[in-house]
C-alpha cells in the first residue's frame, strides 16, 4: 500500500531501507551502486523521519475518568 502515487508507505520504507542496508553492510556491491544504495537510503530515511514526525503530530491521548473508562481525547503537546 502507497502512502500516495509516488511515495511508499512507512512500513514499505522501511523494508528497503534494511534491504540497503544489508546489501552495503555484505560490500558485495560495485562502488557506483554503493553510491545509489546509499544515496536511496537517505531518502527513504528522510521519507521515514517525515511520516514520524507527521504521526507524533497526530497522536492524541486519551483522558480517563475516575472510573477508568475512556471519557475525552486531547491533543498531545510535544516538546
Amino acid at each position: 500500500m502507497q502512502a500516495n502515487d509516488s511515495q511508499p508507505t512507512f512500513e514499505a520504507a522501511m523494508r528497503e531501507l534494511e534491504e540497503i542496508v544489508t546489501a552495503l553492510e555484505k560490500g558485495n556491491v560495485d562502488l557506483d551502486k554503493s553510491i545509489a544504495l546509499y544515496e536511496r537510503g537517505e531518502q527513504l530515511k528522510k521519507h521515514c523521519d517525515a511520516l514520524l514526525k507527521n504521526a507524533e503530530a497526530r497522536i492524541e491521548k486519551i483522558v480517563q475518568g475516575a472510573d477508568g473508562a475512556a471519557k475525552d481525547v486531547e491533543k498531545l503537546e510535544l516538546e
